[in-house]
């Protein structure tokens, strides 16, 4: 299409020219622009100020054809005309995080707990224009944030867990990773983030099959250990391709979630369909017709 393509966003206000047009046909033809005066006042009266020079019928209807154009300009603005724009670039962020957090009595109750939890938030606020999301398990697991771009709500629902959140006991990190699999899956993410909060229990041959499901997903697997790390922990990080941080690497974490170049932008397959609306530019057009109502007649 050419830019010249012109659409009404808005066309039912077209319906208001009709309206317009036929108070102007009954005003000219009924009343003459001089209003109620050519009605009541005596006919010759009005013929004589008008031989003086008090009456001006010209100027009068030149006032109200002003008056009316004004009117039906600023209705054809109410129209919304816009023209069609094809070349707008629209952008969505790829690259999303998850936190998938043990939410078992063993972490949430631990002395460390705190720390973790703090660390987290840490996390969350480095993702920049990043989405991330938050999953909790126990004995099963549970979205408890869906992907969002509010960091905010992101980080006050993580310093709400405690040992009552997840009411299945245990520890089982494959369904928290398998519940993390789905999410990248239907948020279409193409390059991000996994981040386990763990102690280390539960992580066996089934969380490290999730953990393939990950990385074939062009994920990374990384995780937080309460404890020192241990070889199940280093062997998830590896075939995640991701890294084991411990309480003390908070800002370690924070500058690998935040590292600008996992950003990853694509453009859209289809085309954005934006449309410019004009109409205020036309409004601007209505205040010309107006100032012929403040004209002053000649002395």
């Amino acid at each position: 299409m050419s830019a010249l393509d012109l659409t009404l966003l808005r066309p039912l206000w077209l319906l208001a020219l009709i309206a317009l047009a036929a108070y102007g046909g009954w005003l000219f033809r009924y009343r003459g622009g001089l209003g109620d005066w050519a009605r009541i006042a005596n006919p010759e009266l009005l013929q004589a100020l008008t031989v003086l020079g008090r009456i001006d019928p010209g100027a009068s209807r030149l006032s109200s054809g002003a008056a009316l154009a004004a009117a039906a300009i600023a209705m054809l603005a109410l129209s919304g005309p816009a023209f069609e724009r094809r070349d707008t670039v629209s952008f969505r962020n790829l690259d999303g995080v998850l936190f998938v957090v043990d939410a078992s009595a063993s972490v949430t109750e631990d002395a460390r707990w705190t720390q973790m939890s703090t660390m987290g938030r840490f996390g969350i606020a480095a993702l920049g224009t990043r989405p991330g999301g938050l999953i909790v398990y126990g004995g099963d697991a549970y979205v408890a944030t869906d992907m969002t771009a509010d960091k905010t709500q992101l980080g006050q629902t993580f310093s709400l867990i405690d040992p009552k959140t997840v009411p299945d006991p245990g520890s089982r990190p494959e369904r928290g990773l398998e519940l993390a699999v789905r999410l990248l899956q239907d948020a279409g993410v193409i390059a991000g983030d996994v981040v386990l909060f763990t102690d280390g229990a539960g992580l066996d041959v089934q969380s490290l099959q999730q953990t393939g499901r990950i990385a074939e997903q062009g994920a990374r697997l990384s995780l937080v250990s309460l404890t020192d790390p241990t070889p199940q922990m280093l062997a998830h990080a590896g075939v995640g391709d991701g890294q084991v941080f411990t309480l003390a690497q908070t800002d370690a974490l924070a500058a690998w979630l935040g590292d600008a170049a996992r950003t990853r932008l694509q453009q859209q397959d289809y085309p954005l369909l934006f449309w410019k609306d004009c109409g205020r530019y036309l409004l601007a057009l209505a205040l010309f017709p107006l100032l012929l109502l403040f004209r002053r007649s000649p002395a």
